[in-house]
């Protein structure tokens, strides 16, 4: 990644929510968001991306004194508390690249039911932390 903005793919439209995680590692955070998650880079500037994945949109920031949001002191794994939940266009291509570059998943590929009052939903889902232990629920 060079320090020049780098503009790949417009945004058609800007998501409502849009978590901006904290990284240690821009470069390598990438490198797992796009080769192995399949998000795509609509663009970068320095310390900073904006990917997507279908209709999700997510930003990375790396750590540092210039980072702004910064509410305390950063300790892994990161988000401790909570995990995003993605409707990932492609559970079965997802999963095959992560097994074929041994990354380690949370929770293996697996069916679960949610109930919504009576109503029962049942997803496929897998659980891997990202290279600074943000923990990530991919469903179909």
């Amino acid at each position: 990644m060079s320090a020049e903005d780098v503009s790949l793919v417009p945004v058609t439209e800007w998501a409502p929510l849009v978590p901006e995680l904290t990284v240690q590692n821009l470069t390598q955070s990438l490198d797992v968001y796009t080769r192995l998650f399949g998000f795509t880079l609509h663009y970068t500037r320095p310390g900073f991306a904006y990917l997507s994945l279908g209709r999700v949109q997510w930003m990375l920031e790396q750590a540092g004194p210039e980072a702004g949001w910064a509410t305390g002191p950063l300790e892994r794994p990161y988000g401790r508390g909570l995990n995003f939940q993605i409707v990932a266009p492609d559970l079965d291509a997802l999963h095959a690249r992560l097994q074929g570059a041994g990354y380690p998943l949370f929770r293996p590929l697996h069916t679960a039911t949610y109930a919504e009052g009576e109503t029962l939903h049942t997803v496929r889902q897998l659980l891997v932390q990202d290279p600074d232990g943000y923990l990530l629920r991919f469903t179909d």
